[in-house]
């Protein structure tokens, strides 16, 4: 499998399919279906088998799928196998909450570092973490071999900060901050803007 051929939004889909598949074996069910985890994430069965089968077979004709050996395979494919540890960048609001969020661990992620350039905030504690400085984020990411960051600074910063991080050796960056971001290309970027989001959905307000 060459995951640089499989187009993103199939990508997209796996975390929908294995958050569905984590709450059914919550309620202890054991196999399912297309249909049925169809049912649960609104995509049509046929979608969720063409999505699936783009990294093998994984279930059987007339038996559908083992929900413990899928959800397997499923963190397998996305990396999650394991735990990431993440760096919070910015420590307003967004960070602290981030920081302080108990829902990343069973996800495959781990917060380890929160990072300000407030001198009124370095050595303040966010629950088990002390803030610490921006000065010194290069040089702490690259000693802990950190790859992931969550980047909360407010929007006119977000770019030279991400400079920062890329010379850090970060790969994957979730960007809170309302601005597009310029990234070298092995460098993937998610943006998380409420607003935007918002704006999109207002579209269909009737």
């Amino acid at each position: 499998m060459n995951a640089i051929k499989i187009p993103d939004i199939i990508i997209g889909r796996l975390p929908i399919y294995l958050r569905a598949l984590q709450l059914m074996v919550e309620e202890n069910i054991q196999t399912t279906s297309s249909q049925e985890l169809g049912a649960h994430v609104g995509i049509s069965a046929a979608q969720i088998r063409k999505d699936i089968s783009q990294f093998g077979e994984f279930g059987k004709q007339g038996t559908g799928y083992k929900i413990t050996f899928l959800i397997d395979k499923l963190k397998e494919i996305l990396k999650i196998d394991r735990i990431w540890d993440v760096a919070i960048i910015g420590a307003g609001d967004m960070g602290r909450a981030l920081a302080r969020y108990q829902g990343f661990v069973n996800r495959g992620f781990r917060v380890v570092m929160v990072f300000d350039n407030d001198k009124s905030k370095i050595g303040q504690a966010i629950g088990e973490f002390v803030i610490q400085d921006m000065e010194n984020m290069t040089e702490e990411l690259k000693t802990r071999n950190i790859k992931i960051a969550m980047l909360t600074v407010p929007a006119p910063a977000a770019q030279k900060v991400t400079d920062l991080l890329v010379k850090a050796g970060a790969k994957v960056i979730l960007n809170y901050a309302p601005v597009s971001l310029n990234l070298p290309e092995d460098v993937r970027v998610q943006y998380i803007d409420p607003a935007t989001h918002l704006q999109r959905m207002t579209y269909y307000m009737v």
